[in-house]
C-alpha cells in the first residue's frame, strides 16, 4: 500500500508539473502579447511597456516560469491587474464558498445516486427501474445552469423559502450560509446524480449477474443481504471511476451555476477575470483548478486500493 502511495504521489507532481507547464507556454509563451491581450490594442506603447516590465515579461521564458512557480510553493500566486490585490488573498476568499458548493454538490450527487442506481437494478424493468431511467435521462438533458433558474423562479420567488443569490458569508451563522449554499449545489448535482446512476445501475446490473452472487442465492442468502454483502461492494470499482471523472464537471459546472446565483466564488472569480482579461489570475485559477482535480483523482486512486485488495497485491 505504502508503495502504491509513493507511486502515485510521484506521478500526481509529474501531472502537475506538466499542467502548470501547459498552461504558462499558452498564456505566456505562444504568439500573442499578453500586456496588449489585458489592455487591449488602443493601449499606448508607453502603458504597455509598463505593464510588460510590471508583470516581468521582459524577462526570459524560463525565468518567469521559474518564478511563478517559486512563488506558487511560497504561495504567492503574484498580483491582480484588475483588482489591484494578491491573486492568493483573492482565491483564498473564493474558495471559501466554491469547496463546501463543490463538496455539498459531490454529497447530493452521491447520496441519490448510489440507492438509485441499486434500487432500479435491484427491481429491474419493474416501475421504481422506469422512474429512475426517466430521471436520468432528464438530468442528463437538462443543463445544470436551468435548473438553478428553476430553483430560484419556484424555491426563492414563488416559495420564498431560499435566498434568490448571493452569499451572507460564514461569518453570518452556518444556516444562513447553508441555505445560500443549498439550490446551488442541488442545480450542481442534478446532472452529474443522473449520469452516476445509470453508471450505478449498470454496474450493479453485470454484479448481480455474477456466478458468486448466484451461489451466495443457492446457498440460502436473502436479497438484501446479497445486495449489502456482495453485490454492492463489487459494484462500487466502477462506480467510483467514474465519479473519480466526475469531478472535474463540479468545478467546471460552479462557474455557472455561481454566476445564476450571484455566488462570490473560484467559477465566478474566473469568469469576472476573463471577461476583464486578467491574465495574472486566469493563470492560477486553471492551474488550482486542475490540481484540485488532479489530487481528488490521487484520493479515488488510494480508494481503489482500499476497495480492490488485487490492486494492492499489483503494487
Amino acid at each position: 500500500m505504502l508503495r502504491l502511495i509513493i507511486t502515485r504521489l510521484v506521478s500526481l507532481a509529474v501531472t502537475l508539473l506538466c499542467v502548470s507547464l501547459a498552461i504558462f507556454l499558452i498564456l505566456e509563451v505562444l504568439p500573442g502579447d499578453p500586456a496588449a491581450i489585458m489592455l487591449g490594442t488602443a493601449a499606448r506603447e508607453d502603458t504597455l511597456a509598463a505593464l510588460r516590465q510590471e508583470l516581468g515579461l521582459d524577462q526570459p521564458a524560463l525565468v518567469r516560469y521559474l518564478h511563478w512557480i517559486g512563488g506558487l510553493l511560497h504561495g504567492d500566486l503574484g498580483q491582480s491587474i484588475t483588482y489591484k490585490m494578491p491573486v492568493s488573498t483573492l482565491v483564498a476568499e473564493r474558495l471559501n464558498v466554491t469547496l463546501p458548493l463543490s463538496l455539498l454538490a459531490i454529497l447530493i450527487s452521491t447520496a441519490l445516486a448510489l440507492p438509485l442506481g441499486v434500487a432500479a437494478a435491484a427491481r429491474r424493468n419493474g416501475a421504481v427501474d422506469r422512474a429512475v431511467l426517466v430521471f436520468s435521462q432528464l438530468g442528463v438533458a437538462v443543463p445544470n445552469f436551468w435548473i438553478g433558474l428553476l430553483f430560484i423562479l419556484f424555491f426563492s420567488t414563488w416559495l420564498g423559502w431560499f435566498p434568490a443569490g448571493g452569499f451572507p458569508g460564514w461569518s453570518a451563522g452556518i444556516w444562513p450560509a447553508f441555505q445560500a449554499l443549498l439550490l446551488p449545489a442541488v442545480a450542481l448535482a442534478l446532472p452529474q446524480a443522473a449520469v452516476l446512476t445509470r453508471v450505478t445501475r449498470s454496474a450493479t446490473l453485470d454484479v448481480i449477474g455474477a456466478d458468486f452472487v448466484r451461489t451466495a442465492r443457492a446457498k440460502g442468502v436473502d436479497r438484501s443481504a446479497t445486495l449489502r454483502r456482495h453485490v454492492v461492494p463489487n459494484a462500487l470499482i466502477p462506480v467510483t471511476t467514474i465519479l473519480g471523472l466526475q469531478l472535474s464537471f463540479f468545478f467546471g459546472g460552479a462557474i455557472l451555476v455561481e454566476n445564476v446565483f450571484n455566488l462570490p466564488g473560484l467559477g465566478r472569480l474566473a469568469y469576472q477575470a476573463l471577461n476583464q482579461r486578467d491574465l495574472v489570475v486566469i493563470k492560477d485559477i486553471v492551474l488550482i483548478f486542475s490540481g484540485l482535480v488532479i489530487v481528488v483523482n490521487f484520493l479515488v486512486d488510494i480508494g481503489y486500493a482500499i476497495l480492490d485488495p488485487r490492486l494492492r497485491g499489483r503494487s
